[in-house]
């Protein structure tokens, strides 16, 4: 029944679209020659109407495959808004650069580039508008009881506990969890309002009933010895079944896989930056930014100097060693912000607030996060880069890697003058574990995108920083 519902609005969704699509084309058409921008454009007006319109035998078909393409018709249960709104805007503009390369090779030099840049714009709105009536109305139907999906889980897990909260959090998905079979937890014990309702065996009993949907497999790690015998049991009910592993500790939310001639093989964690053209790009973009950030920031680094050295005796840079890319150390330089101490005192610990050893002038570079200046120059010979974890000193970095899970991982990339958990708060004395957190999600999630987001939100968050003593 399920699969029947999923063939109609798959069906549905390919009429609508095709229709929007269409529509689209014509409200762009209508706009450049029946409006006043009807003679703002030379040439356009050399096709008839019916020329114009006989390109939506090209557009609709290319249109429909393209959003095929791009994965719009796969079910909408789980997918967020904004992954919808990426697929559109992707796809249009696919499809708007195919249809001025199709114009091209046909010769065909006055196509109206005003109603073009029109089709584009109105049918990424329409699309999206239409999506959205669409995507409501099925939540509506769902609140009401309509277009449901029932779920058994087979195996109590960290796995079946996480599932179960997302979809209790989540009414707007249609599933409900009929209960869970286990072997090693009792019946009757309960999760969130799940119930344990039998062991792995009663599957051959309950199967029968037809009453399912779905069947998610959440076994524990110490059960997967058993997994092969029930994919076999769940494969011969002919319910669709799909398997959720207890090991995303260990796995990241989106495993990079590879195909070893036909052996699937899973990465414990995909680093984006040791691809060589993303490793490329951001290096280019470390050297260019850097160079610039060195000549306007220099009037201020020479104020800040001067401030240093006159208020305080001492050098006016601060050097300590820290630990970068493959677990490399380095000289990261700051500007001098304490007295003078010995090396075996300030090695003790971080600064904390209103700790004594900070000069005046001090407080302020590190307030502002001026004091962070001079790390242009590790950037720009490649220790550092302007966006990444922060570095940690050696001592720190052996202490944390026996008590924080992943801790080393960040080492997998060049540490930075800024970061993910800078802009979100976690510098200076925070929890060193949210810090983590963020700079594995940065590692796995890394795009050139972000980067750009980051540096413009340290301007607005990372430089001035209540936690920066």
């Amino acid at each position: 029944m399920i699969k029947d519902n999923q063939k109609y609005f798959n069906r549905l969704h390919l009429l609508v679209d095709a229709v929007v699509v269409a529509v689209a084309y014509l409200f762009a058409w209508y706009i450049k020659f029946c409006t006043v921008f009807a003679d703002t454009e030379p040439g356009a007006g050399a096709l008839d109407t019916r020329t114009y319109f006989s390109f939506l035998y090209f557009v609709v078909p290319e249109y429909i495959i393209l959003y095929y393409f791009f994965n719009m018709y796969a079910p909408k249960r789980a997918t967020r808004r904004k992954y919808e709104l990426e697929g559109i805007v992707k796809a249009n503009t696919v499809g708007i650069v195919f249809f001025i390369v199709f114009l091209y090779f046909i010769k065909q030099q006055h196509f109206s580039r005003f109603m073009m840049g029109a089709f584009y714009v109105i049918n990424i709105a329409f699309t999206t508008i239409c999506r959205t009536l669409i995507r409501n109305m099925l939540l509506y139907f769902r609140k009401k009881g309509y277009n449901l999906k029932y779920i058994l889980l087979v195996g109590y897990s960290r796995a079946a506990e996480e599932y179960v909260t997302r979809i209790n959090a989540n009414p707007q998905w249609g599933y409900v969890v009929r209960g869970i079979l286990d072997d090693r937890i009792p019946s009757g014990t309960v999760y969130k309002g799940v119930k344990v309702v039998g062991r792995i065996e009663n599957i051959k009993y309950i199967l029968p009933e037809n009453k399912l949907d779905e069947i998610a497999i959440t076994l524990a790690l110490k059960d997967y010895d058993h997994l092969e015998y029930i994919v076999d049991l769940c494969e011969k009910s002919g319910v669709h079944t799909k398997f959720i592993p207890d090991y995303n500790s260990l796995v990241p939310s989106h495993p990079y896989t590879e195909d070893l001639m036909g052996l699937p093989v899973i990465n414990i964690r995909y680093v984006p930056l040791t691809n060589t053209l993303n490793w490329v790009t951001k290096r280019a973009v470390d050297i260019i930014g850097s160079t610039v950030g060195l000549i306007l920031s220099s009037p201020i680094m020479l104020i800040a100097a001067l401030a240093v050295r006159l208020t305080s005796r001492g050098p006016i840079l601060f050097k300590q060693e820290r630990v970068g890319l493959h677990n490399r150390t380095f000289k990261m330089y700051k500007f001098r912000t304490m007295e003078m101490q010995k090396p075996s005192a300030e090695q003790k610990a971080w600064t904390v607030k209103d700790d004594p050893r900070v000069t005046k002038v001090g407080k302020f570079l590190r307030r502002t996060s001026l004091d962070e200046l001079p790390q242009l120059f590790n950037i720009f010979i490649g220790e550092m880069s302007l966006v990444g974890p922060r570095p940690e000193r050696p001592q720190f970095v052996e202490v944390f890697k026996e008590e924080i899970p992943r801790y080393m991982i960040k080492h997998q990339v060049r540490p930075g003058l800024t970061g993910w958990a800078q802009i979100n708060g976690y510098r200076g004395d925070t929890s060193i574990r949210k810090r983590i957190e963020y700079d594995l999600f940065y590692i796995e999630n890394w795009t050139l995108s972000m980067d750009f987001k980051i540096m413009f939100l340290t301007f607005f968050k990372g430089f001035i920083n209540k936690n920066a003593y």
